[in-house]
């Protein structure tokens, strides 16, 4: 098992680093972006691109959401495995996006072809320090923030089907925001949210797909920071 050192007295050096939200935003500026790629459900909804544009290129990774505290698995789950047209706005902070997907068909849709199969590569158990939070405002549809308003919102954006994103205290192969679902790659469970938006120890499985972490979490390892 793979262990980042040092998680005793991490409360405040992830406190003075987590609550800078850093340049997380909507980018407006970067105009509607329509991008093709492959459905996936990790099990959130996520795009992995295959034709890209100026901003986004391929083998770039969206995850995806509605307007408001959604997701799009409705929308997704149809299109699993198939290739995929999306059409929205980018939230980006960091290496971290997601795409606010437009309403109907205009935000997905159907492509013909075949869909090229991604390779997925295991990286161990690891024990990791940092948050659980909802993707879509960490990304940039809100500032950041702590106690129990920040809580109640990232619960409510999980609870309606947003990604779930861990933001680790130190960097995992490189990257520091993770995907993280429940055990063997299903849904985060109810007894998780208790700890959403809190300085956490937790452990699992990592695997990586493309340029996208996914931390398969124990939920029996979950321990508030002290």
């Amino acid at each position: 098992m793979f262990f980042i050192s040092g998680l005793a007295g991490l409360g405040f050096a992830l406190g003075t680093a987590q609550d800078d939200p850093g340049p997380g935003a909507f980018r407006f500026d970067y105009g509607r972006q329509t991008v093709t790629g492959v459905m996936e459900m990790t099990p959130y909804p996520v795009l992995r691109v295959t034709e890209g544009n100026d901003r986004i290129s391929p083998g770039d990774t969206l995850m995806l959401s509605a307007g408001g505290k959604i997701g799009v698995q409705d929308r997704a789950a149809p299109l699993e495995g198939q290739l995929a047209k999306v059409s929205g706005v980018i939230l980006e902070r960091g290496d971290l996006y997601m795409m606010q997907v437009r309403g109907g068909r205009q935000g997905i849709s159907a492509v013909e072809g075949e869909a090229p199969v991604q390779s997925v590569e295991p990286l161990g158990r690891w024990k990791l320090a940092g948050e659980i939070c909802d993707g879509k405002c960490l990304a940039g549809a809100m500032r950041p923030g702590t106690g129990l308003a920040h809580k109640a919102c990232a619960n409510l954006c999980l609870l309606g089907g947003v990604p779930p994103v861990f933001v680790s205290s130190q960097p995992v192969d490189g990257d520091e925001f993770l995907l993280i679902t429940g055990p063997d790659g299903t849904e985060l469970p109810p007894e998780t949210y208790d700890y959403i938006a809190q300085y956490v120890t937790l452990e699992g499985e990592i695997e990586r797909r493309g340029d996208l972490l996914v931390l398969m979490l124990d939920p029996d390892t979950l321990a508030v920071l002290e």
